[in-house]
C-alpha cells in the first residue's frame, strides 16, 4: 500500500510538471515594436507597397485564385482553376497585409483585404469546411487524401485570421478560421480517425488560434496533429508517389526523432509546431527531439548562408554534409521556416545560438529571395551561378513570395523579449517599444546602423525606477565563433571583447547562455551602448563538405558576402584569393540599396603571349552581401571562393 501511495504522488508531480508552461522567454509581438531602422524599414515599405501590389495583382488579376473563391459562392457548378493548394497563397497574402497595415497603415489596402475576405467568408460551407478545390470539384472526396494539402491551406487562413484580427480588431475572419479548426476537429481528433498531414502547417496554426480564442480543443488538435505522424497511418495513402514516409518527417514519431529529413519547409513548420505545443503543454518530450534534429540541421545540413535543403529533388535534405552550391535548392520558404522555429527554441531556451541562426538565416538564406525593387524573387536560393539564375515575377506555385513579405512585415516579432526578471535584446534594429515587466512599463529605443555599421544605443525608460535584467545577444560571429562551429570555422583565430557602456560609464557584465547581462536600478533615460566587431571573417567548411574544399566565405557582421560577376568585369569564376590578401571597404550602392562593399587583390591567369602556357596576373575583385546579388541581370556569382589554383574555372574563348 505505501508503495502504491508514492507512486500515485510521483505520478501526480509528473503530471503537475508536465503541465507547466517550459516557456523561458516571451517574445514581443510585432505590434508592439515601431521600426525605425535605415536597413529595414525601407523593406517593409517596399513590401506594404510594391511586394503586397505584386501579390495583389497575381492572386487576383493574373491567377485565378480569387476567383476560385468567386465561383463557390456563386453555386453554378464552376470548375476550379489552378494547383489544389492555391488557397494558401490567398491566406498567406493576407497575413503579410495584416503586418504592413500595423506598420504601414493604407485605408485602400485594408478595403482590398476586406473584400477578398468577404469572397472566402462567402465560400464556406455551412459545416465550416473551405477548400476550393473539393468544393469545386469533387466535395464527396474531401478529406480523403492526405497530399492535397487542406489542412495545409486551413493553417494558412488561421494564421491569416489572427494576424488580421491583431491588427484591425475585426473577427469575420477569425470567425471562419475557428468554425474551420471546430470543422477538422469534429471530423478527427473527436471521431478518433487517424490522419497525417502531407504538408505540415496547422500545428502551429492551431496553437496561435488556441491563444486568441482560448478553446482548448484547438490546443489539443495541434498535439493531436502531432501525434500522428511516425504511426503508420499515411502508409499506402500519403507516400504512393514518394514510397518514403521520411520526406514528410513520418517515420518515427516526433518525439522519437534525431535526423532532419526529407522536405526542409514542412520540416520548419512541424518543429516550428512542436515548439508551439511545447510550450503550451509543458512536454518535454518534443523539446528533447527538437534539440537533437537542430544540431543535426545546424551542424551537419545547414549553408553558411543560413538556407537548408539542397536537394531539389525533394526540396529538402540529402544526406549530412551533401552542401553543393551551384545547385543548392535553399527554398526562400525553408529559410523563413528557420526563422520561426529558431525565434521558438529561443524562447523554450533562453539560449542566443538559436537567435545566432536566425539571424542568419534573416539576412542571408531569407532575404535573398526578394529582390531589391520589391516585385521579383527566388524561389531557391544557389550559393554559385554560372549567369543561370534570374529572380522571377512569379512562381506556378507561388508560396515564397508572399512568404518572405509576411516574413519582413512581421520583422518586429523577433527583436525583444522578455522574461519574469528582465528584457531581451535579440537582433539589431533601430526601433522603439513599450515593453509590460510586471506592474513597470519599459519604453525601450534601440538605435544603430547595423548591419553595415556595428555600434548600438539602447534607451531605457521605466515607468518607475526599478531593478531588472537587461540582456544583451553576443552573436556568435562577435566571439570568434560561427554558430555552427562543428560545420564552419574561421580561417584563422578571433576573439573580441566587447565593451558595454551605463550612461558613458564602463560596465562589467556577466555572460549567460550567449547573453551579456546587465542587472541594476534603472531610471529614465538610461543609455546602453556597445560596438560589435565588423572585422572581414574568412569562413572555411570542414573537410566532410567535399564541395567547399580549398575554398573560403567571407562573412563581414551578420552578411555573407559573394563576388558577381558585374563588378568584376563579367567574371566571378576565374580568380583565387590568397589567404593573406588584404581587405578594404568600401560605401556603395546597389540600385538604391547601400552597402558596404569588400575590394581586395586575387590572382587570376592569363595566356602567355605564345599561346603555350599561363602567366599569374592579379585581378582586383569585389564582393557584395549576398542578399544583394542578381539585381542587375544575370550574371556569374560565387559565394565559396577557391583558395587554391586548381579551383579556378577560366573560359578563355570567352
Amino acid at each position: 500500500m505505501k508503495q502504491l501511495y508514492i507512486f500515485i504522488f510521483l505520478l501526480s508531480i509528473t503530471r503537475t510538471l508536465q503541465g507547466q508552461n517550459q516557456q523561458v522567454l516571451t517574445p514581443i509581438g510585432f505590434s508592439e515594436v515601431s521600426i525605425t531602422d535605415a536597413f529595414w524599414k525601407p523593406k517593409m515599405e517596399k513590401v506594404a507597397t510594391t511586394t503586397l501590389q505584386t501579390c495583389i495583382l497575381q492572386t487576383e488579376v493574373k491567377t485565378p485564385r480569387i476567383r476560385n473563391f468567386e465561383k463557390v459562392a456563386r453555386k453554378q457548378g464552376e470548375k476550379h482553376e489552378g494547383i489544389y493548394y492555391d488557397d494558401s497563397d490567398v491566406y498567406k497574402a493576407l497575413e503579410a497585409i495584416a503586418y504592413a497595415l500595423k506598420t504601414h497603415p493604407d485605408p485602400a489596402l485594408e478595403k482590398k483585404a476586406d473584400e477578398w475576405i468577404d469572397k472566402i467568408a462567402a465560400a464556406q460551407l455551412p459545416d465550416g469546411y473551405l477548400n476550393t478545390y473539393y468544393t469545386l470539384n469533387e466535395l464527396e472526396n474531401r478529406w480523403t487524401d492526405m497530399e492535397k494539402h487542406e489542412d495545409y491551406c486551413a493553417g494558412h487562413l488561421i494564421e491569416a485570421a489572427v494576424a488580421y484580427y491583431n491588427t484591425t480588431g475585426k473577427r469575420k475572419l477569425l470567425d471562419v478560421a475557428i468554425r474551420f479548426a471546430n470543422h477538422i476537429d469534429s471530423t478527427f481528433r473527436l471521431a478518433n480517425r487517424p490522419w497525417v498531414s502531407g504538408h505540415q502547417e496547422i500545428e502551429l496554426a492551431l496553437v496561435k488560434l488556441y491563444k486568441v480564442s482560448q478553446e482548448e480543443r484547438h490546443l489539443k488538435l495541434a498535439d493531436w496533429f502531432l501525434a500522428q505522424r511516425g504511426r503508420g497511418f499515411g502508409k499506402g495513402v500519403i507516400w504512393d508517389s514518394w514510397k518514403d514516409p521520411a520526406y514528410c518527417q513520418d517515420a518515427v514519431p516526433v518525439k522519437e526523432q534525431k535526423e532532419i529529413t526529407g522536405h526542409a519547409v514542412r520540416a520548419m513548420y512541424l518543429y516550428t509546431g512542436a515548439a508551439d505545443v511545447a510550450v503550451n503543454t509543458g512536454d518535454t518530450g518534443y523539446m528533447k527531439a527538437m534539440k537533437t534534429v537542430w544540431e543535426d540541421v545546424v551542424h551537419r545540413n545547414m549553408y553558411v548562408t543560413g538556407g537548408i535543403g539542397s536537394s531539389g529533388r525533394n526540396e529538402g535534405f540529402s544526406q549530412d554534409y551533401d552542401l553543393p552550391n551551384e545547385s543548392a535548392y535553399c527554398e526562400t520558404c525553408a529559410s523563413v521556416g528557420m526563422v520561426f522555429w529558431n525565434q521558438r527554441m529561443n524562447a523554450l531556451t533562453g539560449e542566443s545560438k538559436y537567435i545566432d541562426v536566425l539571424e542568419r538565416s534573416l539576412y542571408n538564406g531569407a532575404l535573398d529571395g526578394l529582390s531589391l525593387s520589391g516585385d521579383r524573387f527566388f524561389y531557391g536560393n544557389p550559393l554559385a551561378s554560372n549567369a543561370t539564375h534570374e529572380r522571377k515575377e512569379w512562381f506556378g506555385t507561388a508560396c515564397c513570395p508572399s512568404n518572405i513579405a509576411r516574413l519582413v512585415a512581421s520583422l518586429g516579432d523577433y527583436i525583444y523579449a522578455k522574461s519574469a526578471n528582465g528584457i531581451w535584446v535579440n537582433l539589431f534594429v533601430s526601433s522603439d517599444a513599450k515593453i509590460k515587466l510586471a506592474d513597470n512599463e519599459v519604453s525601450v529605443s534601440m538605435q544603430t546602423n547595423f548591419p553595415l555599421e556595428g555600434k548600438v544605443k539602447i534607451s531605457l525608460s521605466p515607468s518607475t525606477q526599478n531593478r531588472f535584467a537587461l540582456y544583451i545577444r553576443i552573436p556568435s560571429w562577435a566571439d570568434g565563433e560561427p554558430v555552427s562551429g562543428n560545420l564552419y570555422k574561421y580561417l584563422t583565430n578571433y576573439q573580441s571583447n566587447i565593451s558595454f557602456f551605463v550612461n558613458g560609464k564602463k560596465v562589467e557584465v556577466k555572460v549567460e547562455k550567449g547573453y551579456a547581462v546587465i542587472e541594476r536600478q534603472w531610471e529614465a533615460r538610461d543609455e546602453v551602448s556597445f560596438s560589435l566587431p565588423m572585422d572581414v571573417r574568412r569562413v572555411i567548411a570542414r573537410e566532410e563538405v567535399s564541395q567547399n574544399k580549398d575554398r573560403v566565405a567571407l562573412q563581414r557582421g551578420a552578411l555573407i558576402y559573394c563576388v558577381e560577376g558585374i563588378d568584376n568585369n563579367g567574371k566571378a569564376w576565374d580568380f583565387y584569393l590568397p589567404d593573406n590578401a588584404k581587405f578594404t571597404e568600401s560605401k556603395q550602392q546597389i540600385l538604391h540599396e547601400p552597402i558596404i562593399a569588400l575590394q581586395t587583390e586575387a590572382i587570376t591567369f592569363k595566356p602567355t603571349p605564345d599561346g603555350q602556357g599561363l602567366k599569374p596576373e592579379k585581378k582586383k575583385i569585389t564582393a557584395i552581401p549576398y542578399y544583394t546579388w542578381c539585381n542587375r541581370g544575370k550574371t556569374q556569382m560565387q559565394v565559396w571562393l577557391p583558395r587554391r589554383v586548381h579551383s579556378i574555372r577560366i573560359n578563355y574563348d570567352e
